[in-house]
């Protein structure tokens, strides 16, 4: 077995993005950026009212006030931008250009109005409710930096940037492979000691959401020809190939060995993470240049979910060419306790909660690798190092949120 964060690197050492493609930028939401989006012009690209008031030369108005001044003109978003006579306010909304010799905005709360007049009770200050001109991004400035995967405000920006279609990392191509003879789609009658496939969706959807187009192969048998066969057509197209179930020592795990008899090369096959132990990463090289990635995990629910969480996301957003490939980690507060063997990292499923403002992960009482219920309900992963032999009620350990993964 290798540790954990070992494990973790020498996968993503091994990748390579995948190659860029121009998308319209209403389909570029969750996407990674591959390319520098740079400031054309200054952002905004005029000074402009923060507020609906009155537009006035604060140099003017001297003395303790109040102030009279006569309401000349009128600037509004979009529309046409009038001058400021001396000795004038000008009628401004929120958006408008500044109109030439002002300086400030008064908000109309703050200038009763009487007819062509509005009275200040002092003067405002220069530059008051009024946006600069590149006071956001200045002329050239980077916006976003390729690697930056586009959030909804990410993609406002690009939209305020005036870029119709960005350059994205394309979607990488997963290929999802579940072997068991016990095996059945959901839904469909099976013999006494069938299970219907679950593992598949988890992988599949979870894969979705970090940015891949899925494959879902047919179920493959515990047989060792036709699994090589499956595994060989399964590479043919994709990026990554993930395999469920067969990776473990049995007579009847047939995966693993059927992963080198069609040309793939495993780095390792053991993690000492639990659940996941026998989670099998390797490359198969392409005769046209390029690699497909490999990875076989577990057959056990939890096990399964777990290892393509910790390894297959991140490798994702690595193809993706994803600046931050891995999911940030919060300190947390343990709500239960368990002991535990050392040597290997553990990964608890956990429902978080706030109590006296802290963050507190309450532990899933069932943490079997078999338990399908502990990935339904949780929504952390609580991480125990390799060297801890126990968990203690209120001890602060670092988690990380599924919804990050």
């Amino acid at each position: 077995m290798i540790p954990f964060e070992e494990a973790l690197a020498r996968l993503l050492a091994t990748a390579v993005p995948v190659g860029p493609e121009r998308v319209p930028l209403e389909e570029a939401a969750g996407r990674v950026l591959a390319e520098d989006l740079v400031a054309a012009e200054p952002m905004p690209a005029f000074d402009y009212s923060a507020m609906d008031g009155y537009a006035v030369a604060s140099a003017e108005l001297t003395g303790g006030g109040p102030f009279t001044l006569p309401v000349r003109g009128e600037s509004a978003a979009g529309g046409p931008l009038p001058t400021l006579e001396p000795g004038t306010a000008c009628r401004i909304f929120t958006g408008a250009r500044l109109p030439p010799g002002s300086d400030a905005i008064v908000p109309q709360e703050d200038a009763p109005r009487s007819g062509d007049e509005i009275t200040l009770r002092e003067a405002p200050r220069a530059g008051a409710w009024v946006r600069r001109r590149g006071a956001d991004l200045a002329e050239g400035a980077v916006a976003l930096r390729r690697g930056a995967r586009l959030s909804p405000g990410r993609v406002a920006l690009a939209a305020a940037l005036d870029r119709p279609s960005l350059f994205v990392a394309r979607r990488p191509v997963v290929t999802v492979l579940c072997s068991g003879d016990e095996l059945r789609p959901p839904g469909s009658p099976g013999p006494a000691g069938s299970v219907p496939e679950s593992n598949g969706y988890f992988v599949a959807a979870t894969a979705r959401a970090a940015g891949a187009a899925v494959r879902v192969a047919p179920f493959v048998p515990d047989d060792a020809a036709r699994a090589t066969g499956a595994v060989a057509t399964a590479l043919r197209g994709s990026d990554l190939v993930v395999t469920v179930g067969g990776v473990s020592v049995g007579d009847r795990d047939v995966v693993r060995p059927a992963l080198e008899a069609a040309g793939v090369t495993l780095d390792f096959w053991r993690v000492a993470i639990k659940p996941g132990k026998p989670l099998a990463v390797g490359r198969a090289e392409l005769a046209r240049g390029g690699a497909v990635h490999v990875l076989g995990l577990p057959g056990n629910p939890a096990s399964a979910s777990l290892t393509f969480a910790l390894f297959g996301v991140p490798l994702l957003r690595a193809l993706q060419g994803d600046a931050a490939p891995l999911p940030p980690r919060v300190i947390v507060r343990a709500a239960g306790a368990l002991r535990r063997q050392t040597g290997r990292a553990e990964f608890l499923r956990a429902r978080l909660e706030i109590s006296s403002g802290e963050l507190v992960a309450r532990i899933a009482p069932n943490q079997a690798s078999g338990a399908v219920t502990s990935f339904a309900e949780a929504d952390a992963l609580v991480i125990v190092p390799a060297d801890r032999d126990r968990v203690d009620e209120g001890d602060r350990l670092e988690a990380i949120r599924l919804a990050e993964i």
